[in-house]
């Protein structure tokens, strides 16, 4: 599957309890970091898209949450575990939902 992340669900979804929803940006060498969680080289959309057709099937949804998020305003002054800024962590968590609401159309 060579890290095809929305074959590698397909193919486990029965089994998904639990997404811990995070993006990455790939460089040459192999090498990843962390990227915006609309903004890396995984088709977040896709995936939401998968998860949310997954969820329609069942009696009890699939929740996800942001895997991390980025530092960054008022949380850049306060002393935290790196990923786990509450404003970056919310930011990451807001886009997740808007996007979940554009893929189903359900507010």
């Amino acid at each position: 599957m060579k890290n095809d992340t929305l074959a590698i669900f397909n193919a486990v979804k029965e089994r998904v309890y639990f997404a811990h929803l995070r993006n990455v940006k790939k460089d040459d060498d192999g090498s990843f970091y962390e990227a915006d969680h609309l903004g890396g080289d995984v088709n977040m959309f896709e995936i939401m898209k998968a998860l949310t057709e997954e969820n329609a099937k069942r009696e009890q949804p699939i929740p996800f949450r942001p895997d991390h998020g980025h530092q960054m305003l008022d949380d850049l002054a306060k002393q935290t575990n790196p990923g786990y800024s509450a404003i970056g962590r919310l930011r990451g968590l807001a886009e997740l939902r808007g996007l979940e609401v554009g893929v189903t159309g359900n507010y």
